[in-house]
């Protein structure tokens, strides 16, 4: 690989690949039904997996799975009935990222994951601190051309095969795991991306708590 991998600030960074599954009922924002996370670290080129975290969450009651919500996921009404409630869960993976290591959360489409993690932030502060890279700008410049940007279509591209329970977030935090890794492969063939600073220049994305205040005035 090339100098992004070799860059100081990158290999002291813990990249952590982060899925939320959710329920989304009218006229409130996305509510998390699963959540995963998969820690990666870069030494000296060679990738190691520094953890991961997984648990369903029940929803409220105002935010039940839907018919919809069953299709695309598989998950069930009575498979959350027991499960952690969204305090429980967040503040359980919250409690994983420690005040002394750098950390950049990598996700499909960030935007999304972004703005559970802010609406159950009371949870997770030290999470939702944390900024994000975005998969989708970051291929848009390696991968010019595809037909779109879709996690199906990047796992089509790369060969990486569509694991069985596609939509549950675990098989997703893996296969958006295997997309960002090769990604980074292809980045050593890219100028632009020489250090941390290009890359999060290029598909970075600030947390919402990170942003200056006059953004929470229209906390939607």
């Amino acid at each position: 690989m090339g100098g992004l991998t070799h860059d100081p600030a990158f290999q002291a960074t813990t990249f952590v690949v982060i899925d939320f599954e959710t329920t989304t009922p009218t006229g409130h924002p996305a509510q998390p039904i699963e959540v995963a996370a998969l820690a990666l670290r870069c030494t000296d080129g060679q990738w190691v997996e520094a953890g991961r975290s997984t648990s369903l969450i029940r929803p409220p009651g105002f935010a039940p799975v839907t018919p919809a919500d069953t299709a695309q996921t598989g998950l069930t009404a009575h498979e959350l009935e027991q499960a952690p409630t969204p305090a429980e869960a967040l503040s359980a993976l919250d409690r994983r990222f420690t005040a002394d290591r750098p950390y950049l959360l990598v996700a499909q489409h960030a935007t999304t994951e972004a703005n559970v993690i802010h609406h159950q932030r009371a949870h997770c502060p030290a999470l939702a601190r944390i900024d994000l890279l975005d998969t989708i700008p970051l291929a848009k410049h390696l991968v010019p051309g595809l037909l779109n940007y879709r996690l199906d279509t990047l796992l089509a591209h790369f060969g990486i095969p569509q694991p069985p329970d596609r939509h549950r977030a675990p098989a997703d935090v893996d296969v958006t795991a295997q997309l960002f890794l090769r990604l980074i492969a292809a980045a050593k063939d890219s100028p632009q991306l020489s250090d941390l600073a290009a890359l999060v220049k290029l598909a970075g994305r600030t947390a919402r708590c990170n942003q200056p205040a006059q953004e929470e005035l229209f906390d939607l």
